[in-house]
Order: structure tokens, then sequence, then C-alpha cells
């Protein structure tokens, strides 16, 4: 017996799906048969009824009540899970009170059951065991929150119940629902399935797109976001979270609107109209356009300036452009003798900015105004001469009776942004009459027991014809009130009377028609003892006797003897001399010699010093207080009119290297390497671009190359130098790759080494010893240069080939290592770089460890690991560079003995004919990448470059050798065949093709293999 249907009557209530839920089934959508799977047959019923609005529903409803032990299960359709892992289920259903229907049995429910089956496939037919032994799993028994007794027909009023269920995580296409009803009097009024997923959405200025939610209710998903149109990231990665609810949550990163786009407070990046830019990248504004500027299309970034309107370099984008100033007004001029005071007032138009400042600038004319030239360097300007910010400056140190022409110009941030020079007012001004400036230094050119000899140079400024020179002495021990005078009308003179074995302070003054100059520093000067003067006496007799016997006596006595005057070492004027001495004699006080041999008055010549006869000693130009005296000291000074520039040839440290004609005086041209100071420098770079050629000057040798002189007085500052027309030593050894036979090598070698071995006698320790520093003539003779590497510890370099890692810019691979770990530079850490040049020239030029990192090689280093041997290199010659590599300096050989060896295998070549083997410990070899691997390369053309041999690249493809099979079974006459002569190639390439056969061998023998 059943409940009559009709009484169980419902009102359905729609509701909107959320855009956060994708429906998979909705039975309230249905206008057929569900055809759902009842069974067994008597148990759900599909009936049709009618929701609110009339509309036809499917329903299924069971109500068995008075029947014991019921088991009715509803089966749906296939459900596809369109990739959702967690599914929803929402049923809406009434259930009858079972007290409410008459004489119903204790069975009565008013519960069911839900359940699910995943699967990959429809199930076709449903036995009786598909139902009897339940494959599903359980969702939840449902309850009703509310049940009906009786049903109001009047208002249709039913109690309806909603319950959501979910399960998860599915992984497989799909599913059924089943539900199972065991006794209630019930009606499933529609199910709906959904699962949930974040909506796409616009945050932060990026899109996320649709996101399904995690197969747990608590799980969060994430969603990479990307940045919308014209917008940028600001943080990355963007992303958001979508949890369970469907809900996005946790935002991190974001993007912005780009230079150019604002925002218009929501998400969308609009483009700066014209007239309006933006700069940066970010939340701001589209600003207008800031005075004498303007943007004449959208999604500015920056608005150009206007014609005759810039923008200084330190200027933002949104200050105005401004212009040029005008020139200073109103110039008045003082002149004291040699010194000028200028003022002027300031220029009326300051092109709207507040930065203006002053350069002064200063030429030196003849009195006919035909020509002028720059000012000497020495003229000083207080408080400087460019940049000046007071409209007032002093000039100094001018010469007498000379015409100046000053220009000053006004310069503000963006003159150096006009195309027109700076605006500008001159004056010229005549100096008066002054005196001459101080003598810069003495030297003495010989003494005796009772009197020395003195000469000086002239004054750098003499301000008119010197008439004399005043000099005043007086023993060091007593007081300078008791000083004596005397006067010479030259830069010479020998002062008589004097104690033995007394130290004298001596000063000179020079004197013109305007007066006496100030006098010089004080510099100290001592007569010989009498055994000083004695051995002097045994030391000249040989060349008396000499000369009595060809009838001339012609006897000079260059003895230079000088003592420091105040054991306090200031670098003041006043004790340059007794300094820069101090510099290369300690202890006791000590008699120094001056070589003045090659030379052809003692005025003029540089002075070197030595304890012994004959012995030059490398003097330090740093040590000078005025950069400038070792220049004039060292150099000679050159004309610039006799130098004739032809053609750029190469870059200098400063400068870039010319090649020019200087006129001798015999009218004889020569050819001559020039470096020339860039423009704009300041006094350091030039005192520093000077110092190499105060450290050349000094340097005497065949092998050591020559400077010609240097131009100081006029710009641009140039250093001359010999032209060597091979250039470089790696570059023409690259270029000349095999060409060259193992004499020819130690040849260039042993002269390596002599140059060397010369600087080394003078104690010079040149630092950064590479065949990049050693030049080659055209007949092959190799000369040490580059004497700068002072400069490298000190300031920046783009070559590659110093590092600045361990505090300095050292040349890693040329370098000892205990130059590198403690900075300990000498004779013996030029001789390990001596046996890195040694490898560059018998590998032709080949870098150092190849391309391991500075680091690679001081860990190499460290580990005792050694360069191998370049390919055919003789193993004596290995040896040698071995020796040089010793850890402990001490038991490196000397340059000395260095020559001496190369002499040896020069006399003897037949001791050269060995070729090196693989050394043993402590100096292993390092990977010998010399012969490289051929399985690394996929052509002909790869394998020639690799050994550097590209060059013959159409002569292999063009006669047929296209594989490396094929080159690997190539012989001498073929080489000659197609057109390879030269013998060290065929020689370079015959020994690689001898490797490539081993190497296939290895690759094809059994052992290789497994």
């Amino acid at each position: 017996m059943t409940v009559d249907m009709f009484a169980v009557v419902w009102v359905i209530i729609t509701t909107t799906v959320s855009a956060m839920e994708e429906t998979l089934m909705d039975t309230r959508v249905a206008t057929a048969e569900l055809g759902w799977t009842a069974y067994p047959a008597s148990g759900w019923e599909e009936v049709s009824g009618y929701d609110e609005n009339l509309n036809t529903i499917r329903t299924y409803q069971v109500c068995n009540v008075f029947e014991p032990s019921q088991n009715n299960w509803l089966l749906t359709t296939f459900i596809d899970r369109h990739g959702a892992q967690r599914i929803y289920v929402e049923m809406r259903f009434t259930v009858r009170d079972c007290s409410s229907i008459p004489n119903v049995p204790g069975s009565c429910k008013e519960t069911f059951n839900l359940y699910y089956y995943e699967t990959d496939v429809v199930i076709a037919t449903k036995g009786t065991d598909f139902w009897m032994q339940a494959p599903y799993l359980k969702v939840d028994t449902i309850a009703a929150d509310e049940s009906f007794s009786q049903v109001d027909f009047g208002g249709r009023l039913m109690k309806v119940n909603t319950e959501v269920r979910s399960f998860g995580p599915l992984s497989k296409n799909g599913f059924y629902l089943a539900f199972q009803d065991y006794g209630a009097c019930m009606s499933l009024l529609s199910v709906r399935v959904f699962y949930k997923k974040c909506p796409s959405v616009v945050q932060n200025f990026a899109i996320f797109p649709e996101t399904m939610t995690g197969a747990e209710s608590t799980s969060l998903v994430i969603a990479r976001g990307i940045c919308i149109p014209n917008s940028e990231e600001v943080d990355v990665p963007i992303k958001l979270y979508c949890n369970g609810d469907g809900e996005w949550m946790v935002p991190i990163g974001s993007c912005t609107c780009k230079a150019g786009f604002e925002t218009d407070n929501g998400n969308v990046c609009r483009a700066c109209p014209p007239g309006t830019f933006k700069s940066t990248q970010g939340p701001g504004l589209c600003l207008q356009c800031p005075s004498n500027s303007r943007s004449a299309s959208e999604a500015a970034t920056i608005c150009v300036c206007r014609n005759g309107y810039y923008r200084g370099d330190v200027d933002q984008p949104d200050m105005p452009c401004t212009s040029v100033p005008s020139g200073p007004r109103n110039v008045i001029s003082v002149v004291n003798e040699t010194s000028v005071i200028l003022e002027w007032h300031a220029p009326r138009e300051t092109g709207g900015r507040d930065d203006v400042v002053y350069n002064i600038l200063c030429k030196k004319c003849r009195a006919d105004r035909r020509t002028c030239s720059h000012c000497d360097d020495n003229v000083e300007f207080v408080p400087r001469q460019r940049g000046l910010t007071e409209t007032r400056v002093f000039i100094s140190n001018l010469w007498a009776h000379t015409l100046y022409s000053f220009e000053i110009q006004a310069v503000n941030g963006v003159t150096n942004k006009s195309p027109y020079p700076a605006q500008h007012v001159s004056i010229d001004i005549t100096t008066n009459q002054a005196a001459p400036s101080i003598v810069p230094i003495m030297h003495q050119v010989s003494s005796t027991m009772k009197s020395f000899t003195l000469s000086w140079p002239q004054p750098e400024q003499p301000n008119g014809i010197i008439l004399d020179y005043e000099l005043r002495y007086y023993e060091k021990d007593h007081a300078e009130i008791n000083s004596t005078l005397l006067r010479s009308e030259t830069n010479t003179v020998r002062v008589e009377g004097l104690r033995a074995a007394t130290v004298y302070v001596v000063q000179v003054r020079a004197r013109t028609v305007a007066g006496f100059g100030k006098y010089s520093g004080k510099m100290c000067f001592q007569t010989l003892t009498d055994d000083d003067f004695k051995s002097e006496l045994r030391e000249q007799l040989p060349l008396i006797a000499g000369s009595a016997a060809a009838g001339v006596v012609f006897i000079v006595s260059l003895v230079a003897i000088s003592v420091v005057c105040s054991r306090k070492r200031a670098y003041t004027k006043e004790a340059v001399y007794s300094d820069k001495l101090q510099h290369y004699s300690t202890g006791r006080e000590l008699s120094l010699r001056a070589d003045m041999s090659n030379c052809p008055s003692p005025l003029g010549c540089p002075t070197h010093f030595s304890g012994s006869p004959g012995m030059k000693i490398y003097i330090d130009p740093f040590t000078y207080e005025d950069p400038n005296e070792a220049v004039r000291e060292f150099a000679k000074e050159i004309d610039v009119s006799t130098v004739k520039i032809e053609e750029v040839i190469g870059a200098g440290e400063f400068g870039r290297g010319v090649q020019g004609s200087p006129e001798a005086a015999r009218q004889r041209e020569i050819y001559v390497a020039i470096k020339t100071l860039k423009a704009g420098y300041v006094e350091k770079q030039r005192r520093d671009f000077l110092s190499e050629a105060s450290i050349m000057g000094q340097f005497d040798h065949p092998n050591i190359i020559r400077l010609e002189g240097v131009v100081t007085k006029s710009r641009p500052v140039m250093i001359v130098t010999e032209f060597m027309e091979n250039g470089a030593l790696d570059s023409f050894l690259r270029q000349n790759d095999g060409q060259f036979t193992v004499i020819q090598l130690v040849g260039m070698m042993r002269g390596i080494a002599a140059g060397m071995k010369y600087l080394a006698e003078m104690n010079y320790v040149h630092r950064d010893l590479a065949a990049r520093n050693i030049l080659v003539n055209s007949n092959l003779v190799c000369k040490v240069s580059d004497f700068g590497l002072s400069r490298y510890l000190q300031e920046d370099t783009s070559d590659p080939s110093y590092t600045s890692s361990l505090g300095g810019k050292i040349p890693v691979r040329w370098t000892a290592p205990e130059a590198i770990a403690y900075r300990k530079f000498t004779s013996a850490s030029d001789v390990w770089s001596y046996g890195i040049v040694m490898w560059e020239v018998m590998s032709f030029g080949e870098r150092p460890y190849w391309d391991m990192s500075n680091q690679d090689v001081i860990n190499a280093i460290e580990q005792d690991y050694r360069l191998p041997a370049p390919m055919d290199c003789p193993s004596a010659l290995h040896q040698l560079m071995l020796d040089c590599w010793q850890k402990d300096r001490n038991a490196r050989p000397r340059f000395t003995d260095i020559v001496n060896t190369l002499d040896k295998m020069i006399r003897n070549p037949a001791s050269l004919k060995q070729v090196a083997g693989i050394p043993a410990v402590p100096s292993q070899p390092l990977l010998d990448r010399s012969v490289p691997d051929f399985n690394t390369f996929s052509s002909v053309e790869e394998w020639l470059a690799a050994i550097k041999m590209t060059q013959y690249r159409d002569n292999f493809l063009n006669s047929g050798f296209t594989s490396l099979q094929l080159v690997a079974q190539m012989t001498s006459e073929d080489l000659l065949r197609i057109g390879v002569t030269l013998a060290g190639h065929q020689k370079k390439i015959l020994s690689n093709v001898a490797s490539m056969r081993v190497q296939m061998s290895q690759c094809q023998s059994p052992t290789s293999m497994a």
C-alpha cells in the first residue's frame, strides 16, 4: 500500500547560479524524462510536476513505508567531471513525517543515503550484482531539517529541504551519483551537480584566469597573473591563491602602469595625451610638460626641449628646459708685475638656471698678436681655473713683459649640450717687469778637500735677461747669520777656501734689472776627506798616465757628493734634493758618483747615482716633490714644430699612439711612435702620463724601448719613442704562427732576457712583463716597453688582462704567487713573468692558462700545477720555464743566469732537438689543451678554427676533404697538393691529424666502447 502521491505537493523556489560555480547537471532544466536507473522497479518512480511558475519539472519519489526491509536504489546517468577535482551536489527534497502516516510500521525512515561511483567509461548494463555488492563510495546520510505531515491545498505550502554535499578528490573521467532509500516516504525534487572555481579577475593591474578549486575544501590553488596591457611587473612572481570556496585571497606581487601611461583609478593603463608625460613606471598620473618643452604624441615618457633649450645631465624629466647663460660683463683687471687679478659681473641672463660657473682660458701671445699659444702649465689660478663660483680670480706665475689674452667663459649645466661655444668676454693684458723665479735645483760637479764646483739650470721664468747669480753658503753646524755671499755671471761656480770633510748649506738666486728673485731651497754639499781625496787620485792616475803618453792631458773630475741636511724627512721645497737622495741611500752619509758618459756638458744631462763608478741606479720619479723636475732631468724636450703626425697606429694609456716624423738638426726624418695625452686631463693624469717618460729616460739598452723625448710646453702633451714596425710581440706571433724556427724564437727570448737583466741591475722591477708589453722591430729585435704598472695598482683599467678582485690591478696570469698574495714585487717575480713570456713565445701567442678564470689559475699554482710544454717545444726550454716558476723565489734563476743559459742553447742547437714530455711533480703540468679533442667538432671548419688554421678552410673543402674522417687520412703530400706550403703550418696540421687518428682508434677499441 502506498500513500497518495497527489498528497505530496511542493513549491519550487528558483535560485541564481553563482559566477563561481560551474554546473555539470541540473534536473530543474530537464524537459524530458531523466532516464535514471531504479532498482528494484517497484522502488523509485519518475513523475512530472510543476514549479510555482507552472513549468514542468521531473522528479523521483518513493514511499514503500508499509513494506519492511526496503533497499531502493536510484542511479543517475554518467556525469563528466570536466577536470574538476571536487564535486558539489545540491539536493532539494521533501520527506513525510513517519508519525503522520497511520498504521506505519517501525521500519519507516526519514533519511536517505548519497553515494558516488567513479569510472572512466559509461556502464552499459547493470546486473543484480551491481546493486547488491554496492560498489559505491558513500558521501553522507541525508536527513531532512523539516518533514511534513499534511498538505494545505489552498496555499500549496510545502516544507522543502535543501542540502549540499561535496566529495573528492576525483581522478577518472566521470562518475555516477546513487541515492539509496531504505524505508522513507520522500520526493527528490531536483539535483544540481556543480564544481566551484575562482572567476577571472583583474587585480593589481594583473589578469588572473578562471581557476578551479583544489581537491579539498581547504586547498589553495596558485594562479599566475599576467600584467594588463601597458603595464609592467613590480614584484615577481605575480600570483593569487584560489581557496576551496572559489574566492581569491593572498595576493602576491603586482604590476603598475609603464612610463607614459597612467591609471584611471581602475585596472586600466591609459596613454598620456599629447602635451603631457610620465617618466617613471608606477601609480603616478601624467604631468603637463614643463616650461620650454613639448610632447607631440601619446604615451610620452619625457617632453622634448624646444629649440635652444636643454636639460642638464643631472636634470630630472619634470624639470623645465633651460638655456645657456649670456657672457660675463664689465671685466676689471689689476696687474702687479707677473700677477693679475680679474673681476667681472655676472651675466644678465643665466638661462633659467642657478648653477652658473666660470672658466678662465689663458693664452700667451706675441707682441704683434699674430700668434698665441696656451699658457704654461705652471701658471696658477686661485681659487681655480675652471668651475669658479666667484666672479674673481688671482693669476700668478706669468712671464714678465708678455702679452696675455684671458677669456672668461660663463657656463652652466647645459652649456655642453649647446652646439655653440660658451658665451665669454675677453681681455688682453701685458705683464710688468718682475724678478726671476726660483732656481729649481743645484748639482755638484766636482769636489776636493777645500772646494767644490756647483752648477744649476736657469729659472723657469727668468722674466728678462739674467745679469748674474748670488750664492750664499755656510757650514751646516753654524748659524745662517754667518753666511758667505758669492757672485757668478754664469750658472756654474767654484766655491773655494772651505774646510775638509765639512757639510755646507748652499742657496742661490738670480738677478735681472728687476732685482733679485727668491733664494732656492737649502741644499747640502760636502768637501772630501783626506782618504776620499787619495782614493779619487788613485782612480784618476791611469787616465792621467794614458793621456800623458798621447801628449794630451785632459782630466775631468765628476764626483757628486751629497749628504742629507736634516734627519727629518719632509716633502718641502727646501728638502727636495736631500729627500730624493734618501730614497736610494740609507744609513751613514754616502758619496755617489755622477755618470756623465756620453754627455757633452754637465748642464742638462741626467745624473744617475750608484755606489760604484759607471753603475746606474734607477731613481723613482714619484719621489720628486715636483714631478716636472723628474721629466726635465731624465727626458729631452722636443720642439713640437719638428714633429709631424702622419698616421694613428694604436691606443695609449691616456691618449692615442701616433706615427710621427720629427726633423733632426740635419733635416733627417726618422719614424717614431708618439703617445699623446687626451684633452681635458687633470694634473694627476698629466703627472702619471709623464712618469713613464721619466722612467724610460733613465734606460739605455738595445733591448729596452728608447725614449726620443717629450713635448710638455705645448698641447697636446706627448711622449716620443722609437718606432717598432712589427708592434706587440703577442699579436705578431699570432699573425705569423708556425713561421719561425726554434733558433729564431730563442733569439727573441734572449733579447727580452738581456733587457730584463739590464733593468734588474738598475734595481728596477717591471711588474708587468708580458708578450703584449714587448715590441718587435723590422729586424725581429724584441724590446721591453710599458713602464706604467704603478698606475695599474691605483687607477682603473678596461684591459681584461688585469683584475681587481685581489684588492688592486694585477695581471694574474703573468704574476708570481708572492706578488699576488703579498704584493712582493722583486726581480724574482719578474723572472716568474719571464717564464710565462717564454711560454707565450713558444706557443706563438697562445693565451696563458687558456680560458681558465683568474681564481682557477691562482688555485692551480698553489697546488703546484704548471703550464705544460707548448707543442714542439724543446725540453730544455720547458725546463727553464719550470725553473722560473719555482714557488720559492730564491730558487729561481737570475736574469744573468737566464741569458747565459740561452746563449749556450744558441751555440749548441743540438740541445734543442729533444721535444719536451710530461714533467714530474711538483711541477705538474696543467691539462694539455694544445691538442683539441676531435669528438667535440662537427665539421672540418670547426676543427681548423680550433687549431688556428682557418686560412686553409677553402683549400680543404675545395679539395674534397669535407669530413673529419677524410682529414684523418691526410699525408704531407696531400697538404702540398691543396696548397699548404709553409713547413711550420704543415707540421702543426699533421701533428693534429695524428692526434685525431689516435682518438679515433681509442673510440673504436673494445675497451673504449665498453
